[in-house]
C-alpha cells in the first residue's frame, strides 16, 4: 500500500502525526506557491498556516486519497485569493507595510521582478501550473475559465517573462 494513502487514512481518524507526514510531503510547494502568488512572505506564511489548519480539520471529507495534493492546493488557492481581495480593498496598508520591511534578497532577482510584473491572474495561472502541478483543465475548473483560455494566458505570460529576462 502507498504510504500516502495510509497516512491519509490515519489522518482521517484524527492522527496528527500522519497528517504532519502528509504536510511534509507538500509544504515546500505550498509555500512557494503562496509566495509567488501573494508576493509577500508573511502573508504567504499565514496563508499556508491557515491552509494546514483547515485541511486537518476537513480531511475527513477527502474522498480519494490520490487527490490529497490537488485538494490541499485548492484550499491554499482559496486562501490566497481571499488575501488578494483584501489587498485590493486596502491597497495603502500593503504598500506601507512593504515599504517599511527590510528587502528580501530573493525578491531582488530578475525572475521575481519579471514574475511580479504579470497580472494577478497570470501569476496565479503560472503558479498553479508550475508550483502546484495543475493541468490547464484543473486550473480552468478552479478559476472558472475555459482550459483553452488558461493555456493561451499561460503561453502569453511565459512569453512576456522570456522577453523581460532576455
Amino acid at each position: 500500500m502507498n504510504p500516502t494513502n495510509e497516512w491519509i487514512r490515519q489522518a482521517q481518524t484524527g492522527d496528527a502525526h500522519a497528517f504532519a507526514l502528509l504536510y511534509e510531503s507538500v509544504y515546500e510547494d505550498l509555500y512557494r506557491f503562496a509566495v509567488y502568488t501573494l508576493r509577500h512572505v508573511q502573508d504567504a506564511e499565514d496563508a499556508v498556516s491557515e491552509t494546514v489548519a483547515d485541511a486537518f480539520a476537513q480531511i475527513k471529507g477527502l474522498r480519494e486519497a490520490g487527490a490529497f495534493r490537488s485538494w490541499i492546493f485548492r484550499i491554499l488557492t482559496a486562501k490566497c485569493n481571499r488575501r488578494i481581495r483584501q489587498y485590493i480593498q486596502a491597497p495603502g496598508e500593503l504598500d506601507d507595510e512593504i515599504g517599511s520591511a527590510q528587502p528580501d534578497l530573493s525578491e531582488q532577482t530578475d525572475v521575481r521582478r519579471a514574475f511580479g510584473s504579470l497580472s494577478r491572474e497570470d501569476r496565479l495561472i503560472l503558479s498553479m501550473s508550475v508550483f502546484a502541478g495543475y493541468s490547464s483543465q484543473e486550473i480552468g475548473e478552479l478559476l472558472q475559465m475555459n482550459p483553452n483560455t488558461v493555456r493561451s494566458r499561460q503561453s502569453r505570460a511565459l512569453k512576456k517573462l522570456a522577453e523581460q529576462l532576455a
